[in-house]
């Protein structure tokens, strides 16, 4: 018989990918809040990393509940999602800058989330079985919030602070380039203004 030969097959199969899922982030999101400038985001992916230990005992009952194992299966889609943030992580750059990057990839994750408990309960509601949609419906609720704090946190404070910080860059190599054309302007020129000075002297001796 094919693995998948019922909905329900398809939804247990996507609830072990989302289970996986939340195992990776649980142990992404102590890095990030560690690599993280702001008090504020910090606090954020503090806060969502004992959430989704919520949203993990949350899929420890709906495995109950079907009368299955609580089995995981390799997420390469959170992978993927969890490496691009560690990208970000290792870059040498601006704090604020380097927030911007950690809110992208945060928000890249609450969106993959998003799409898959929105899968997971429609498919639930369609085996008749509202209990698990609704418990779902909590976690999807969760992931909504995360990513509108993300967004006013980026919106509000990160992303304005990156810009400036890309700005007093540039005034800083601006005034670089004008002291350097200063400097070079007043500096006295070769050896033509001394030639002309001995040739004048030399003009005076033969008088």
């Amino acid at each position: 018989m094919p693995e998948l030969s019922t909905l329900k097959d398809l939804f247990v199969k996507e609830l072990r990918d989302i289970y996986d899922a939340e195992k990776q982030l649980t142990k992404a999101l102590p890095k990030m809040a560690k690599a993280a400038e702001s008090d504020e985001l910090r606090s954020a992916f503090e806060e969502h990393r004992e959430q989704t230990v919520g949203q993990i005992e949350r899929i420890e009952q709906v495995f109950e509940m079907l009368g299955e194992r609580a089995k995981s299966i390799p997420c390469k889609g959170m992978k993927g999602l969890v490496e691009e943030g560690s990208e970000i992580m290792q870059e040498d750059g601006e704090g604020a800058v380097i927030d911007a990057g950690l809110i992208g990839a945060a928000q890249k994750v609450e969106h993959y989330e998003i799409a898959a408990y929105g899968t997971l309960i429609t498919y639930a509601k369609l085996m008749g079985n509202e209990e698990i949609g609704d418990l779902l419906g909590e976690t999807l609720d969760e992931e909504k919030e995360t990513d509108q704090r993300l967004t006013s946190l980026a919106k509000d404070f990160v992303n304005p602070q990156a810009e400036h910080e890309g700005d007093e860059e540039e005034m800083g190599q601006s005034r670089g380039s004008a002291r350097a054309r200063t400097t070079a302007a007043n500096r006295p020129r070769g050896g033509g203004g001394r030639a002309r000075s001995a040739g004048r002297s030399g003009s005076s001796k033969k008088r």
